[in-house]
Formats: C-alpha cells, sequence, structure tokens
C-alpha cells in the first residue's frame, strides 16, 4: 500500500486578522472620525463623508490599534490617535486628487469631480485642523511632534513627486525617498504612536517605528506595480493613471533601465506627455511585462515587508504580532 503525499493549501494571506483584533476600537474610532467630521456649514460633512464613506483598508488607524494591543495598552487614548491619523489620511487624500486631476478613488467620483477643487482643498484643509484638535486634546508633546513631523514630511514628499513628474532620469534611489516621505512616514507615526501612550520603552517605540516604515513602502510599491498589472475594477481608481500623469514609478525606472534604445524613446516621449492614449498605455503594459518589472517590484516590496516583520520579533509571539505579520505579507500578495 502507498500513501500519496497531498500538501496543504497554503492559505492566501489577509487582513481578517487585524480587522477582528481591532474591530471594537475601530468603532470607537469611527464614532469619533463621524463627530469630528461635522460642522454647521453643510458642505463640509457631505464632502468630507463622500470619501471617509467610501471605503478603504483604514490600514493607517489600524496600525495605531493593534500596535497598542501588542504592547498591551489598557487605555483608549489610541482611540483619538487613530482618528487623527485617519483624519490626516483622508486630507492628503483630498489633496492628491486635486492635484492630480484624478477622477475616480476606490469605484467612485472622487470628490473634486463631485464638489469641485476649491472644497475640496478647503475641506481637506479642515480635516488638517480635526487631526490637530485631537493630538492637542490628548495632551502628549511627544505624540505632537511625532504626527506633526509625519505632516510636515508627507507634505514634503508630495512636492518632491511633483518635482520628479515628467523627469525620465528619476532614479530609483529618489523614488524610494519620495514613498518613504509621501507614504510611509504616517505608516510609521501611526504604528509608533501607541507604543508613546503605552509608555513603552524607545526600542519598542523604533520597533513600530520600522514596522510601519518598512510596511509603507511594501504598501506604495504593491500599489505602483498595481497601476500596471490589474484592471481598474479590482483597483478601484482610472487604470494607467500614474503613466498618462508623468510619475516616475518603480516599474516604470525598472522599464526604462532595462529597455533598448527604442523602448527608451517611448519612454522618453510618453513620461514628457507625448504619448498618452490608451494603445501608448497598452505599449507601456507590454514592456513592463516584457522586462518583468511587476514581479521586480513585488520582490522589493517583499523584501520590505519582511524587514516590517522581522522589526517585530522583539515583542512577544500572540494574536497581535501574528495580525499585524499578516497584515503585512498581505500588503505585497494583494491584487487591489
Amino acid at each position: 500500500m502507498s500513501a500519496e503525499v497531498v500538501p496543504l493549501p497554503v492559505k492566501e494571506p489577509s487582513l481578517t486578522p487585524i480587522l477582528s483584533l481591532t474591530a471594537t476600537a475601530m468603532n470607537s474610532v469611527n464614532a469619533i472620525i463621524l463627530d469630528r467630521m461635522q460642522s454647521e456649514i453643510p458642505l463640509i460633512p457631505a464632502l468630507a463623508g463622500h470619501l471617509i464613506a467610501g471605503g478603504g483598508k483604514r490600514m493607517r488607524p489600524m496600525l495605531t490599534l493593534a500596535g497598542a494591543d501588542l504592547v498591551g495598552y489598557q487605555g483608549a487614548r489610541h482611540h483619538k490617535l487613530a482618528a487623527a491619523v485617519e483624519f490626516i489620511h483622508t486630507a492628503t487624500l483630498l489633496h492628491d486628487d486635486v492635484v492630480d486631476g484624478s477622477e475616480t478613488r476606490r469605484g467612485k467620483e472622487t470628490a473634486n469631480i463631485v464638489f469641485g477643487n476649491p472644497a475640496t482643498v478647503l475641506v481637506g484643509d479642515f480635516l488638517f485642523a480635526r487631526a490637530f484638535e485631537l493630538m492637542v486634546e490628548d495632551g502628549s508633546l511627544k505624540v505632537l511632534k511625532i504626527l506633526s513631523s509625519a505632516s510636515a514630511i508627507i507634505a514634503q514628499g508630495e512636492v518632491d513627486q511633483l518635482t520628479a513628474q515628467r523627469r525620465i532620469e528619476t532614479s530609483e534611489e529618489r523614488y524610494l525617498h519620495i514613498i518613504g516621505a509621501k507614504t510611509a512616514a504616517l505608516f510609521a507615526a501611526a504604528s509608533r504612536i501607541s507604543a508613546v501612550v503605552a509608555e513603552c520603552s524607545e526600542a519598542e517605540e523604533r520597533a513600530l517605528d520600522d514596522y510601519g516604515r518598512n510596511l509603507g513602502i511594501a504598501f506604495q510599491l504593491v500599489d505602483d506595480a498595481i497601476d500596471y498589472d490589474s484592471s481598474a475594477a479590482e483597483m478601484g481608481k482610472d487604470r494607467g493613471d500614474d503613466f498618462r500623469e508623468g510619475k516616475m514609478t518603480l516599474p516604470v525606472i525598472l522599464a526604462y533601465a532595462r529597455g533598448d534604445d527604442q523602448e527608451r524613446r517611448f519612454w522618453q516621449e510618453a513620461i514628457a506627455g507625448f504619448r498618452t492614449e490608451d494603445e501608448d498605455l497598452a505599449h507601456a503594459v507590454d514592456l513592463i511585462r516584457r522586462h518583468d518589472c511587476v514581479t521586480a517590484t513585488r520582490e522589493r516590496a517583499r523584501h520590505f515587508a519582511q524587514r516590517a516583520c522581522d522589526a517585530l520579533s522583539i515583542f512577544p509571539d500572540g494574536s497581535a504580532r501574528r495580525a499585524m505579520v499578516e497584515a503585512a505579507q498581505f500588503a505585497v500578495s494583494r491584487g487591489y
């Protein structure tokens, strides 16, 4: 008699563990968000709610909540701070959509299309102000310094990305610096503040900062890969947005570096804004696939995700650490 060895199926990583871990606390956070986005000016909650109610993974506030669970924090200060983190993120999205001229996000029209650019910018400013109100109410100068510094770094990263737009010579090093600022800084701050409110050691603060920062870089790398790898239905935004806006993301940087002279001429014209039709996008996707640039981008994302997981090794094993590790694994395996 012979026995056939059947391998156990490998479970795809998901956000389910971290969603379950933070569900109760997230209800409190959502209640704070709903309360603080209200105003006697009806346009403000209408426009803010258009984006906030539109879905999204809520990754950043979840990191604050999960981090608090990881370090055994028993209080409730992290609820307001997680709401502040989400307001900062939402404000940057509103401003980004105006800067980029985006038309869809999460499968529906962006606020700037529905309400106009001026109102969208101003409501973004309102949400930033609400975030800082919540930080001040917390009363910790250290928390205020971490989140205010992250806000400044995000703005600098967005400006840096704007100046790199349509510049074919943008290097991988500069690209990583840009996403480290515009995306990873808030991931890092959101994770770190949970250790601050719990009065943890500097080593634990740094570990959570490293976790968030590396996760944020991995998350953005995958976002940039998806723009050349998934349908608009999966992404909830227009496919090829980055391409038409002339953004030098890693798949393009790699394709340009790996291409021949003819391919490089195409990229020079495309990034300069002279090749932006659907057939040009299709050609760009073909070149990126030909040189395995999406695969290479995801491989780099896995590297940063592993660094994020390694940063948690100073904490004892448990449901919180496992959930945060799986969240990092999900970040690089997702298709949307």
